[in-house]
């Protein structure tokens, strides 16, 4: 599949269940913040999203918060949910990915992505042999360069959503 598509696409974080990941034979799960853990800037985490992380904590999944955001951003929210983290992770560059991987001690293989953008989290799954999960953004963002990225988007979500509705069906 090309580097922008997803291995699945969600509509909110606490749709993905333990059973999916284990179906995914993945081991650690990579964390995006904005749009995807919490609506844009914000400090107050999705609902039900902690409890969702401590779960799969439970379940002996690996998790950790990997953002391109500063610590001042993430390290806060990261506190809320027990998780450790990684910033100025330059995605989609590979390097972020993987050193979250080799922090966490699972191959990348081994290691899903879980985000809003397909280019930024999507792309650098691809480019170092990660799985990802693309997920509807909580909020619509108003600046321009996010308006574009979103617009490149629409046939990656488009053609997702078709894959997504055959494999509710065969499921």
């Amino acid at each position: 599949m090309a580097l922008r598509y997803p291995t699945r696409m969600l509509h909110r974080i606490t749709d993905i269940s333990p059973e999916l990941l284990k179906k995914m034979k993945v081991r650690a799960v990579l964390l995006d913040v904005d749009d995807t853990l919490s609506a844009h800037g914000s400090q107050t985490p999705y609902p039900g999203s902690v409890e969702w992380a401590a779960g799969l904590v439970r379940q002996g999944f690996r998790l950790i918060i990997l953002s391109n955001n500063t610590k001042d951003r993430v390290a806060p929210f990261a506190e809320k949910y027990g998780l450790p983290f990684l910033t100025f992770a330059a995605k989609p560059l590979p390097v972020g990915y993987l050193r979250a991987a080799r922090r966490l001690g699972i191959k990348p293989r081994e290691c899903v992505i879980v985000g809003d953008q397909v280019f930024t989290d999507v792309l650098g799954a691809n480019l170092c042999g990660m799985q990802s999960i693309l997920l509807d953004p909580i909020t619509q963002q108003e600046a321009f360069s996010f308006r574009v990225r979103r617009k490149w988007e629409v046939p990656v979500r488009r053609k997702m959503a078709q894959k997504e509705e055959r494999l509710g069906k065969n499921e």
